[in-house]
């Protein structure tokens, strides 16, 4: 159950406080320009300065991210000043204020329950698009679910949809999910109030507070915030939004699932028991958690979603000022969030959650505020940078004293070039970097049985892409 602890010490919040049906990219960025939103022209910012050059074969820092050049850091670093942890807590509040968002309650009464907060959602986003310039829009997403073992009747669930067209790169997407609705002790129990402060009214805030700071500005990429609904009946949110992505062909290069941020392990004491990430369970009210599927590439913390939290970690770092801590895992123990559907698609996946519940903490909207910043850091970063190589190979000659890597060309404009980086077989991290330049081949003095490789983009602004992995031919 819900406790009822109130407001005490810090920002603690509780009470404890259109369908798409096209199968093309076209489709699904033309329906989400389509939607209805009021708009004003908004300030652009200036252009940005070459890459800057790198050393050949030095050290690797960031290893999978974001060194950027000081005009794009300056852009972060005004972005997240704007984070505003009073706005989180008035949207945290307002959230647990319509009692009962179960996916079972009701969508017509204007106080109470899921059709309720789903329509508070969609005005706020649409507040927020006004100063866009016409580059976000927002749209509700609906479908008719059929029956199943917890959804008892057709049911009709509803995702709201904000989305900021990229500039350069459309069709290059990276998807921030928080799941409004919620639940009290049973699947079941439609009219029983599940506030829920902090799953995931604390998520929803971040997505919304995203939407209000990133409205007015510009990404090469697209980025699609989204509150999503029918998570603690079975991810159908998730899963409808990954569906339409997959079948328009988008090409989704990071998932951030936020849910339950809200504190825990990384902001209490005592907290390590429950493998949070103060491991000694120690105070530490500056990290977040963020979990990454940890299944195998080139080593055992290089899938996909590993290199993404890598970026994650790394955006974080030197602007957000928090410590991500990344557990190389799908979830916590017994759990599944948005983040799975779009593993399940093959897409680099990740969540930010920290254990416990409304049952057993009320909701830190400072810790909230701090994962509001390390997302928007990953996110602009990963945005504004070019997308990953494709189509990495490397070839080893026959005495095995050189590596010759390839890959295909990106076509986005902003593209400078690309790195060249390697470790160690026992090393966790990339400890070298070459700079390849604006070309498809790069060989390497070093033999492929002794290190690991990989290739990323640089953007003419300074900033990294993730690194693509090498595919080995047979």
């Amino acid at each position: 159950m819900v406790g009822r602890t109130g407001r005490t010490n810090g920002r603690r919040v509780g009470r404890t406080v259109s369908d798409l049906a096209s199968s093309d990219r076209r489709a699904f960025l033309t329906a989400t320009a389509a939607a209805e939103t009021t708009a004003a022209d908004a300030p652009v910012p200036g252009g940005t300065p070459p890459v800057p050059p790198a050393p050949g074969g030095a050290p690797a820092r960031p290893a999978d991210g974001t060194e950027a050049a000081p005009h794009a850091d300056r852009e972060l670093r005004e972005l997240l000043e704007e984070v505003d942890p009073g706005r989180i807590e008035d949207t945290v509040r307002r959230l647990a204020a319509f009692g009962a968002r179960h996916t079972l309650s009701s969508q017509t009464d204007p106080e109470h329950g899921i059709g309720a907060a789903r329509d508070w959602v969609h005005a706020r986003m649409k507040e927020c698009a006004r100063v866009s310039g016409g580059r976000m829009s927002v749209r509700l997403q609906s479908w008719i679910q059929e029956p199943d073992s917890l959804v008892p009747t057709p049911t009709r669930i509803t995702n709201v949809l904000t989305t900021l067209r990229g500039t350069s790169a459309p069709n290059r997407v990276y998807v921030v999910s928080g799941h409004y609705d919620s639940r009290a002790c049973g699947a079941a129990a439609a009219d029983g109030d599940g506030p829920r402060a902090d799953d995931d009214a604390s998520g929803v805030a971040v997505v919304m507070e995203l939407a209000r700071v990133l409205a007015a500005r510009r990404t090469a990429a697209t980025v699609v915030l989204a509150a999503v609904a029918g998570e603690a009946h079975g991810l159908y949110g998730a899963s409808h939004l990954a569906g339409e992505l997959k079948a328009a062909g988008m090409d989704v290069q990071g998932v951030f699932a936020v849910d339950a941020v809200g504190g825990g392990a990384a902001g209490e004491a005592g907290a390590a028991e429950d493998g949070g990430a103060a491991e000694d369970g120690a105070r530490a009210p500056r990290a977040v958690r963020l979990y990454a599927q940890g299944a195998p590439a080139g080593g055992k913390d290089d899938s996909p979603s590993c290199r993404l939290a890598r970026s994650v970690r790394d955006a974080a770092g030197d602007t957000a000022e928090v410590d991500v801590r990344v557990v190389h895992g799908d979830d916590r123990d017994r759990w599944a969030g948005d983040h799975v559907p779009f593993l399940e698609r093959g897409w680099p996946a990740v969540r930010f959650a920290e254990p416990g519940g409304d049952a057993r903490r009320p909701c830190d909207v400072d810790h909230t505020a701090r994962v509001a910043r390390v997302t928007a850091a990953a996110l602009w970063t990963l945005a504004q940078a070019p997308g990953a190589p494709a189509g990495v190979q490397v070839r080893t000659d026959e005495l095995g004293a050189s590596a010759e890597l390839r890959w295909r060309r990106g076509t986005e404009s902003g593209l400078a070039g690309y790195e060249v980086v390697w470790r160690g077989a026992a090393e966790p991290e990339w400890t070298h970097v070459v700079q390849a330049g604006d070309t498809v081949q790069h060989t390497v003095g070093l033999s492929g049985d002794d290190v690991f490789f990989g290739v990323r983009a640089v953007g003419r602004n300074g900033l990294r892409s993730p690194v693509a992995l090498p595919a080995r031919p047979r």
